[in-house]
């Protein structure tokens, strides 16, 4: 009996979930605004060059200057938005939650055609690893709010998008900021053996 009521309140909650989480993208993506859905399509695009730059752009310049330090951090970049990719992948694959706009589509606006599944969302993490692992390498406000800020705006615009439920976005931060602290994490451990 106790098992059957846990059942039904982990239910009743999860049903609650699910309802908030659509109003909260209905609310988003409600609405025709064609620059600011112009922006949002430039600034989710923009992720992936942003990722490939960043570790790119330490490296060199670790090594244009003789910094060891800022080639390493660069590496670990790669290495932390790599993690972030599996993690990100694999949780794709097993949940395999359909994109909102293919369940509720009378209520979902497409702004950005997009394949694959939603859970998590992986434009997010990919723009959150990169900018926790940019804050980590440079330790400069004047580097890491930027950062952060393009990548919270990369979060909301897969929503405005219709691609991704809000749930999708934040597991997306969870993933991409967890997995650029466990490389640090990890490169620090390692540095100690």
């Amino acid at each position: 009996m106790r098992f059957l009521i846990a059942f039904l309140l982990v239910l009743n909650q999860i049903s609650f979930s699910q309802n908030a989480d659509l109003r909260i993208l209905k609310s988003i993506n409600k609405n025709e605004f064609p620059v600011w859905d112009e922006t949002m399509r430039v600034t989710s695009d923009g992720v992936y060059p942003f990722m490939i730059a960043a570790p790119a752009a330490m490296w060199i310049y670790g090594h244009s200057y003789k910094d060891e330090t800022m080639k390493r951090n660069g590496i670990k970049t790669a290495v932390g938005i790599g993690v972030n990719i599996a993690i990100m992948w694999g949780l794709k694959e097993a949940i395999k939650r359909p994109r909102p706009y293919t369940t509720y589509p009378n209520d979902i606006i497409l702004r950005k055609k997009t394949s694959g599944f939603s859970f998590p969302s992986g434009h997010t993490s990919c723009a959150f690893a990169t900018a926790t692992a940019v804050t980590l390498s440079t330790k400069k406000w004047y580097v890491g709010v930027p950062a952060f800020a393009y990548a919270g705006l990369v979060g909301y615009s897969r929503m405005r998008l219709g691609a991704h439920y809000g749930s999708d976005v934040l597991v997306g931060i969870i993933v991409g900021v967890g997995s650029s602290l466990l490389t640090w994490k990890s490169d620090k451990w390692i540095n100690k053996k």
